[in-house]
């Protein structure tokens, strides 16, 4: 998807969020889509929410970070109607333990990003993981 033009690119991403509806974990094919994704040092300030690029703007631009991969990810799932009413949070988080920031998605009790490549219950968040800033996203259409 992502060598592909932006029309292209915008199609096969509305194919992949319809595929979603039905697939018996959407959670974790939208992580697989998104790992395959060109990665960038920068796309998008994390803190500061008026530099991120909407849906569209993210699919044009086709410049992932791994903040960006979160982004995309959140953009993916809340523009389904399976998960149209779930809460959606990313979070700015501190690991204490290893000294590093990541970047998590909230979606209710599932937790994205906190081991790069699959999902856990948010009870599974080690308790040397604190968020630092918690942006609750605006539902897309």
């Amino acid at each position: 998807m992502f060598v592909k033009k932006y029309e292209e690119r915008l199609a096969l991403w509305r194919e992949f969020r319809d595929t979603l509806e039905s697939s018996d974990d959407p959670l974790q094919d939208t992580i697989n889509l998104f790992s395959t994704a060109p990665t960038a040092t920068y796309a998008a300030d994390p803190y500061s929410q008026d530099t991120w690029p909407n849906p569209w703007e993210l699919i044009e631009e086709n410049n992932y970070c791994s903040f960006v991969k979160i982004l995309a990810i959140c953009y993916t799932l809340q523009l389904t109607d399976r998960f149209s009413r779930s809460t959606f949070e990313i979070h700015i988080t501190q690991d204490k333990e290893r000294s590093s920031t990541d970047y998590l998605l909230y979606i209710d009790d599932i937790v994205i990003g906190l081991n790069g490549d699959s999902y856990v219950h948010r009870t599974q968040i080690p308790p040397t993981t604190v968020s630092e800033i918690t942006y609750a996203m605006p539902a897309q259409q």
